[in-house]
């Protein structure tokens, strides 16, 4: 199985370099990850920014959820929504930006 720092360095980093999403999110996140391969993640959607670094640091928008469940998420076998309902997914902050976040992260 992945581990989030994995997939924050194979699938999330390459996002954060595509100037689309830059301009459409321009938002930090901070991912707190639970569990043994857990860690706090910082997404930067950014312009001049822009990348994924492990840092404790506040993020408009902080993501909570246990390493398990991100990488089940990120797998597509853990709907989001479903997570966030469930609370297995918890967001502190801008909602909005949350909402913006999921569509670069499917897309």
């Amino acid at each position: 199985m992945a581990t989030p720092k994995e997939l924050f360095e194979s699938r999330i980093t390459p996002k954060t370099q595509n100037p689309e999403a830059v301009k459409k999110v321009n938002a930090v996140y901070r991912f707190d990850i639970s569990g043994p391969t857990g860690g706090t993640w910082i997404v930067d959607l950014k312009e001049g920014t822009a990348g994924v670094r492990q840092a404790d640091e506040p993020g408009q928008c902080t993501i909570a959820i246990s390493d398990t469940d991100f990488v089940s998420m990120l797998e597509g076998k853990l709907n989001p929504q479903m997570a966030f309902m469930s609370g297995k997914l918890k967001v502190k902050g801008d909602m909005g930006l949350a909402m913006k976040l999921g569509q670069v992260l499917q897309g």
